[in-house]
């Protein structure tokens, strides 16, 4: 049927309107000559239905103004670094977490971590050697590697700002290869954030802070290259190469070698007769002795690991006596096996 596009009630002006009667829906045949009307049109008139496509347009302009308002917002949120999904306080970690702006950069944790990251300088019988320690809590809790303090005598820690302080040990694991020591007198440190080592995937990246031949608050950084490897060191300092298993940046007695074990072999030493065994994190970020007790993090700024072992090929046979540098294969006890035993740490329950 042809669309009529004349106003309600026009007829054609070209024919005599009387000479065409109309019939109604009751088949009564109305005539204009006696006075009749004829009925409305089966259909709405056609001003109302060219009044509805304005409407019909807006509307739909309105929905795609919407649909991409949408996409725009979730657009901005990406290039900010922003995860819409992950704004409530359910994502929030507590500690020390990098900022929005400079979040998935080294630069980013390196500031936001380095301050909670300390030197340990543990004294023995055999000399002094270095280490590295997280701090945990703002009155001075810091974790660090049980063969660090091993055998210590007196253990001084130093912040990233220099300032000193004596520490006392709280707690030990040697299994776990462990220890847990407090400050004395102190108050308002940065602490660390925890995380959560078993979201870890192999190639995520990663950075390391610690005190590699005592150079404080040194930062490298990689990815995880593997989970799960068998890493042997020695429990004490009791039957290591050079008498130390703490024996960190070869200062006075301590070797400057970081023994452990792995795939039966020894690497770095002896690591002597009372040795512990633990699932580790691998990385390729460099690490070097005295990184030892430091902190693998992620990129969000949450400890993964605390770093415990690396290999480094020994020069000695070439008769330097000194240990080569770091070749991308180190080791960390992984946060959640640290988080864990935190109670047994903070009751001296393991020493």
């Amino acid at each position: 049927m042809t669309e009529n596009l004349r106003p309600s009630g026009a007829h054609p002006t070209d024919q005599d309107p009387t000479s065409y009667p109309y019939a109604s829906s009751c088949g009564t045949a109305y005539d204009s000559a006696t006075g009749g009307y004829p009925p409305p049109p089966p259909y709405a008139p056609t001003p109302r239905r060219r009044a509805k496509r304005p409407v019909a347009l807006l509307a739909a302009v309105a929905i795609a103004a919407g649909v991409i308002g949408g996409g725009a917002a979730t657009l901005v949120g990406q290039l900010n670094g922003q995860d819409p999904a992950a704004t409530g306080s359910g994502g929030v970690v507590n500690g020390t977490t990098v900022s929005q702006s400079s979040k998935g950069t080294v630069s980013g944790v390196a500031e936001a971590v380095s301050p909670a990251i300390v030197e340990i300088g543990a004294a023995s019988s055999a000399g002094r050697s270095t280490g590295s320690g997280v701090v945990i809590t703002e009155d001075g809790e810091i974790v660090t590697n049980n063969h660090v303090i091993a055998g210590a005598q007196q253990i001084q820690v130093t912040l990233s700002t220099g300032k000193t302080y004596t520490a006392d040990v709280v707690g030990t694991d040697p299994d776990k290869d462990l220890a847990l020591i407090k400050l004395r007198g102190a108050s308002g440190l940065k602490a660390a954030a925890l995380g959560d080592s078993s979201q870890v995937k192999v190639g995520d990246q990663v950075v390391a802070i610690g005190s590699p031949e005592g150079l404080t608050g040194t930062v490298t950084s990689g990815i995880v290259s593997a989970l799960d490897r068998d890493v042997t060191v020695a429990k004490d300092d009791s039957g290591s190469s050079g008498g130390s298993g703490q024996g960190q940046g070869g200062q006075g007695g301590g070797s400057g070698q970081w023994p452990f074990e792995f795939g039966g072999q020894q690497f770095n030493g002896d690591t002597g007769e009372e040795t512990t065994t633990y699932k580790a994190l691998q990385t390729d970020a460099s690490l070097n002795p005295g990184n030892s007790g430091g902190a693998l993090i992620n990129m969000d700024g949450a400890i993964i690991g605390i770093n415990s072992a690396m290999y480094s090929p020994s020069s000695a046979a070439a008769g330097s006596g000194s240990s080569a540098g770091s070749v991308g294969l180190g080791f960390a006890i992984p946060v959640n096996t640290l988080k864990a035993d935190l109670d047994t740490l903070r009751a001296g329950d393991g020493s």
